[in-house]
């Protein structure tokens, strides 16, 4: 599996469409989708796929820059719906597709957007590799150059894989992806509906880098967890045997919340696209340092800050919503 900065050929992307999950926040989503899409669309070509009830309203939104494809959907998280492409260095492509459950039985329907990996892949040629493993691609970070980045909440989560363990989980990984080695964080921030997806957490820069999330509050439940994750972080090696050198990026200050369902917020949860960084902005103090983190951490990408509000009212990020095709 190649690295998130590694050439894309496209990015996908999936339309808002659960009317229960969204509510009153259905049509700002929309809005906010299309806003995430027309960024990418600055640095790569983007598809939105959509229900074919919601296929115009979705181009009206996007666009002539973003091109639109009908497609069944159950939601819009196509980070965990879609498929993990992988290349055989030789300028072959295919692509896992994964089991998918929403995120431990959360949601219902799901069985369309557990169709959509297979589908995709069918319609666009792209030889499939079904995985005998639930497993959404938030949940992973790879370097692509053996390396994958994950959290023991998330991949070791009863909900997911009840009969397999952390050592199955690797073995399958590694023949999957071709992965070697594995960096292991341990929980993810307060009340993620993910149960702990790692691109609300770190993610890598570029081999032997990693960037991730730290809180300056004490008082915030996200404080140990966060810190404990640093140290696992600090501790690690990759499948070079190199130490990673660490990049730390502040959560935002405020703390919001659905209810009394805390949003999980985080600058994380961003999209490398070619020549670009489309990164989340909050409203929030921390944006402008953030921002500032991200650019040095890629001086040689432009990085475009989109409003992700409307989006984490659902229950995610930039990341979550997008899901690269490398170019092999």
């Amino acid at each position: 599996m190649p690295a998130e900065w590694a050439a894309h050929d496209r990015c996908w992307m999936a339309w808002p469409c659960r009317a229960a999950l969204w509510g009153e926040g259905l049509e700002p989503a929309r809005r906010a989708y299309a806003a995430v899409a027309k960024a990418i669309a600055g640095f790569e070509p983007v598809t939105m796929l959509a229900n074919g009830e919601d296929l115009a309203d979705a181009a009206a939104l996007c666009g002539d820059q973003v091109a639109c494809r009908a497609m069944a959907l159950d939601d819009s998280w196509m980070r965990d719906i879609g498929p993990s492409f992988v290349t055989d260095g030789r300028g072959g492509l295919a692509a896992v597709a994964w089991g998918f459950n929403a995120w431990g039985e959360k949601f219902h329907p799901y069985d369309q957007d557990a169709a959509v990996a297979k589908a995709l892949l069918g319609d666009l040629g792209v030889r499939c590799f079904s995985a005998p493993l639930v497993l959404e691609g938030g949940s992973i970070h790879v370097d692509g150059e053996g390396t994958l980045l994950t959290s023991e909440e998330c991949l070791l989560a009863a909900n997911r894989n009840p009969a397999l363990g952390r050592e199955e989980i690797e073995e399958l990984l590694r023949r999957h992806l071709g992965v070697k080695a594995f960096v292991w964080l341990g929980q993810g921030l307060q009340d993620d509906d993910t149960d702990g997806h790692v691109d609300n957490l770190a993610c890598f820069v570029r081999p032997g880098v990693v960037m991730t999330v730290v809180c300056d509050d004490p008082a915030d439940p996200n404080h140990p967890v966060l810190q404990d994750n640093l140290m696992r972080l600090k501790k690690a090696r990759d499948a070079r045997g190199r130490e990673l050198e660490v990049v730390e990026l502040p959560l935002p200050r405020e703390r919001r919340y659905v209810g009394d369902q805390r949003l999980a917020l985080s600058y994380a949860n961003f999209y490398i696209a070619n020549g670009g960084i489309v990164m989340p902005s909050f409203g929030d103090e921390q944006d402008a340092a953030a921002r500032d983190i991200v650019a040095d951490a890629f001086p040689d990408r432009r990085v475009v800050q989109v409003p992700a509000s409307d989006i984490l009212v659902g229950g995610g990020g930039i990341h979550c919503i997008t899901q690269q095709q490398p170019r092999p």
